[in-house]
């Protein structure tokens, strides 16, 4: 059985906490950030946890998240 291969592109993105949730970086932080009141800037600092829809499909695209160093 060949080794299944990580998704790079999710790999990227998301990241598996120590206590096995999934994190992804808040959208709407990339550029234009000078018209962006400091309130709304401060809004998308940061990490949130991924939907719970999405857990499965994480799971699959990335094989070996999570699993020993």
């Amino acid at each position: 059985m060949p080794k299944m291969k990580t998704h790079k592109g999710t790999a990227k993105r998301y990241r598996k906490t120590g206590s096995g949730k999934w994190v992804r970086p808040k959208a709407w932080r990339g550029h234009h950030l000078e018209i962006k009141s400091a309130r709304r800037r401060r809004r998308y600092d940061g990490v949130t946890e991924a939907s719970p829809t999405h857990t499965a499909q994480l799971e699959r695209l990335m094989p070996y998240a999570g699993k020993g160093k």
